[in-house]
């Protein structure tokens, strides 16, 4: 593989922001394969394999990979992860009941792996969500690797490819 090219894993549960934030980000055209939701209240598309959108940064070109969150599909996420040198982890701040998934999410990237991860807390603009320390309480993790973000603000996710890019650049110096 070029060592200029760069896979990064965009995970989480169905909801999250995942397709919002490779669509907010992406310096190409974001290829989805979203169809219409019949099973989860409010939302009124899921992805069925994946997001995938590209952006270039200084010398490199980063492929962002994004996974259905339904269970159902979780078949496909080793796939997506495949090559990935870091992890995007995404939840939806406003909705507890994507914790649990998250934290099977968390527990399976976190224990089969050693790739280094960010986990973005989605929504934070809206009142009474949970914010990123306690979401990082909840999963037991460094507080340090949990932050706010807007998945619709292009910047705001920037930010966290930023912060993902510190821990892989750190793990590398180790």
């Amino acid at each position: 593989m070029n060592e200029n090219i760069i896979k990064i894993f965009v995970t989480g549960p169905s909801g999250a922001g995942k397709t919002t934030f490779i669509r907010s980000i992406s310096q190409s055209e974001v290829i989805t394969t979203d169809v219409p939701c019949t099973d989860l209240k409010g939302k009124k598309e899921t992805t069925v394999a994946m997001d995938y959108g590209s952006l270039s940064l200084d010398r490199y070109s980063i492929h962002l990979f994004g996974s259905p969150g339904q269970d159902r599909f979780d078949f496909t996420w080793d796939i997506l992860r495949e090559g990935a040198i870091g992890i995007v982890m995404l939840v939806g701040g406003h909705d507890p009941s994507q914790l649990p998934s998250l934290k099977k999410i968390h527990d399976r990237f976190v224990t089969e792996s050693t790739i280094p991860y960010i986990l973005g807390v989605t929504h934070q603009d809206l009142t009474e969500v949970w914010t990123p320390e306690e979401i990082a309480r909840y999963l037991d993790i460094d507080p340090c690797l949990c932050v706010g973000i807007n998945a619709l603000d292009e910047n705001s996710a920037t930010d966290v490819l930023v912060r993902l890019f510190e821990l892989i650049e750190k793990g590398m110096k180790e």
